[in-house]
């Protein structure tokens, strides 16, 4: 048998990797004139660099050593959650970062997504080891536990507020109980149960303003007034983004031409200042390159043996495709504006290094997969 090295991956997943570190690089350096900041790809190419460097510790740590001690990253996680509504001060009246000096921000919230993603793929692997065939009792105990373990970062994170990343976790939380072999009974009522509760809250918020702000605070109504922009496609930075999508063409008015201006075009917006500089072959191709990307991962995951790997690439997968779709398609009013920013493009030091580890678990599953098919 020919011998795999320790640190071996699929070279394609390395190759898109780099392809996107280009790709956010030359576009970030274009929205750097939008909002007269030239130090952004500098402090990117310094993220990336620690991104790799964290991956490649992952790689020689091992994924197991994580497995085991995910429970103590879970609680370093709510802790650190816990620490910014206590302690850190508000930006934009926002409770999500850390301000740290030399550094810049950190967003606890972002490595909680990937900290989440393991701790349900232990727990659900061995939910399904002990219990071959469990009963409707069984399964409901276990999917209080899930809900317990999912509820406490989730109303940490809300309280924060960032609505956009509680229902990524709620996201994760619902594919990786869908892929791991559970009644769907349950997902039924899980639909059921959700609809009724946004019918209620949307029926107020429509019918009695008044009441509704009573019951849910202006902070609250302010957050659903916002998600509901989209609807009408209202908003400035949602019109002014459209306008340089459109002005892009068919080729795109080239790196460093965007026009008009548009918040937070580095990171929330990043995807309109990439359409108006390469336009709609350039939109193809990048679209291209992320389904290319996402189904590399499924593909990983159909060939690799570890059913703890398999939920885990399952949760990262649906995780990816979510911010792909919701990123790109608010820019385009298809979707509600949540500040979800486009991986591994978006500008950003917390939701890179989350991205960076995530790799280095893939990284060691490909090895693994690799191993096995050798």
């Amino acid at each position: 048998m020919k011998k795999i090295s320790k640190y071996k991956v699929d070279i394609w997943l390395l190759i898109i990797l780099f392809v996107f570190i280009i790709i956010s690089l030359v576009t970030i350096n274009s929205a750097q004139s939008l909002i007269s900041n030239d130090t952004l790809v500098l402090k990117q190419i310094l993220w990336y660099i620690a991104g790799f460097i964290i991956a490649y510790f992952i790689m020689f740590i091992g994924n197991d050593f994580i497995y085991r001690n995910i429970w103590i990253f879970y609680i370093i996680g709510i802790i650190s959650l816990l620490g910014l509504l206590l302690f850190a001060d508000p930006i934009n009246n926002a409770k999500c970062w850390y301000s740290l000096p030399g550094i810049g921000t950190i967003q606890p919230s972002e490595f909680m997504k990937i900290i989440l993603i393991i701790t349900l793929g232990t727990m659900i692997h061995k939910f399904n080891e002990e219990y071959n065939n469990p009963t409707v009792f069984e399964e409901f105990k276990f999917l209080i536990k899930i809900g317990i373990v999912v509820f406490i970062p989730s109303i940490l994170t809300f309280l924060q507020p960032d609505t956009g990343v509680v229902l990524i976790y709620l996201l994760i939380t619902i594919i990786m109980l869908f892929i791991s072999g559970i009644r769907y009974r349950w997902f039924i009522i899980l639909f059921s149960v959700i609809i009724l509760f946004i019918g209620i809250i949307l029926s107020l918020y429509f019918i009695n303003t008044d009441l509704f702000i009573n019951i849910f605070g202006t902070d609250f109504f302010l957050r659903i007034d916002r998600l509901l922009d989209w609807s009408n496609s209202s908003g400035y930075q949602l019109e002014n983004g459209m306008t340089s999508i459109g002005a892009g063409g068919l080729l795109g008015m080239g790196i460093n031409n965007t026009p008009i201006y548009f918040p937070e075009p580095q990171t929330d917006f990043i995807f309109a200042v990439y359409a108006n500089n390469f336009g709609f072959i350039g939109v193809l191709f990048l679209l291209g390159l992320l389904a290319f990307f996402d189904i590399k991962l499924i593909l990983l995951a159909i060939k690799n043996t570890n059913l703890t790997n398999k939920y885990i690439i399952g949760g990262i997968v649906g995780m990816l495709i979510y911010q792909q779709l919701q990123n790109i398609g608010m820019t385009f009013g298809l979707m509600p504006i949540t500040g979800i920013t486009l991986p591994f493009i978006s500008y950003g030091g917390s939701s890179l290094l989350s991205y960076m580890i995530m790799m280095g678990i893939i990284f060691n599953i490909s090895n693994e997969t690799i191993r096995y098919t050798n």
